[in-house]
């Protein structure tokens, strides 16, 4: 059988591998970080995988400092105590340590840090990025426990604005962590709910991502190849938390849709964005939810390439039998099929709207977003 060991430096430079958690030190090194400040989330800070993870810091003369002052929704807020932490501290790098919240605001802080300009100054709008001063970013090693977000490959954090509760990209390249550690044995105690949040994350930025209009046929082969390793691995992953191989597998389709994501996401993020802001919903089960109606929303301008993926995924029936697919991946697990199941009582659909036409997602799905259409496809799921 295959080793599922490697090591990759495309994105960037990814240990990958069961155990490689050992190597942290290495990685701070090679990303020149003397005094790193781990940042997590609050569900985190105490859980064994990430004492142990201080403790490996600690006994490589690293220090042991941790932030976890993270929401499942990180907002501007927490940036600040982040920034403050890392500044009080004296440290020079941030260990962003954990699933979609904490990697987002362990990079936003290594960022924020050393910058005059407020946050929202460099919020992912044309060239807002180069107000940025580049050489005062800190440098990032990024360390998933999860499978879903990818975050640790990209080059961008999602966070809310709390104020007006609307999430918010803010983009740089230097987003992008210098080192990645991806151990599938740090997400072997996720509960069954996570994974398939998570799973199904990972699931919908290739499916987005595969869906784009746009030109960028590395991600196209990325975003095909990442929805099998799910469809293959992540039934296996739900039913068996401890079953270490596929938990690598969704560990690499997590980052192969993160990737793949260059070439543009749509609807379902486009929706879940407005969503989560403002009901606080898990952020890959609400894109879950989305699926299937974005799915059909999307037909005339995808059935032919869905055609080809079904065929290339080993599902009968081409488009029609992929959607099939996805209902009962989705009913396998729990989800439920409208926004109520999430305990969402009273959706305000024209605010939830207004967020989806200006989310930069709806640049790349297939269809374009107009209010008429995208309301109708709200009615649908609620």
């Amino acid at each position: 059988m295959m080793t599922l060991t490697a090591n990759w430096s495309y994105p960037t430079a990814i240990r990958f591998g069961a155990g490689r958690i050992a190597e942290i030190a290495e990685a701070c090194a090679a990303a020149g970080i003397t005094k790193p400040l781990l940042i997590t989330d609050r569900g985190l800070a105490n859980m064994e995988i990430t004492s142990k993870t201080l403790d490996l810091l600690e006994v490589a003369g690293l220090g042991r400092a941790i932030f976890a002052d993270v929401d499942p929704n990180p907002n501007e807020k927490n940036a600040e105590a982040g920034v403050r932490a890392f500044k009080v501290g004296g440290h020079d790098g941030v260990v962003a340590f954990g699933g979609g919240s904490g990697l987002d605001l362990g990079k936003l802080v290594a960022f924020l840090a050393g910058q005059t300009r407020p946050l929202w100054d460099f919020e992912d709008i044309g060239d807002y990025w180069t107000r940025a001063d580049a050489d005062a970013i800190a440098p990032i090693v990024a360390v998933p426990t999860t499978a879903g977000t990818g975050s640790e490959v990209g080059r961008a954090s999602v966070i809310t604005n709390s104020e007006t509760e609307e999430k918010k990209i803010i983009f740089h390249p230097k987003f992008l962590p210098t080192v990645v550690i991806c151990d599938p044995e740090l997400t072997v105690g996720m509960p069954g709910f996570i994974t398939a949040g998570t799973g199904l994350d990972a699931f919908a930025h290739c499916v987005e991502a595969y869906s784009s209009p746009h030109y960028h046929p590395m991600s196209q082969g990325m975003a095909l190849e990442g929805m099998r390793l799910v469809k293959d691995y992540l039934p296996r992953a739900y039913a068996d938390g401890s079953d270490l191989e596929a938990r690598a597998h969704m560990m690499s389709a997590a980052a192969m849709g993160a990737t793949a994501f260059q070439k543009g996401l749509g609807a379902i993020h486009a929706l879940s964005h407005p969503i989560g802001a403002i009901y606080h919903t898990h952020h890959g089960t609400t894109n879950a939810v989305c699926m299937p109606a974005v799915l059909q929303f999307n037909r005339s301008a995808i059935f032919e390439r869905f055609e080809m993926a079904a065929n290339y995924l080993g599902i009968s029936g081409g488009f029609d039998g992929f959607c099939m697919y996805v209902d009962d991946l989705n009913a396998s697990m729990g989800i439920p099929k409208t926004l109520s199941g999430l305990g969402i009582e009273n959706l305000d659909v024209d605010r939830v709207v207004d967020g989806a036409l200006i989310d930069p997602s709806t640049g790349g799905n297939p269809i374009e977003m107009t209010r008429e259409n995208t309301r109708e496809l709200l009615l649908k799921i609620v």
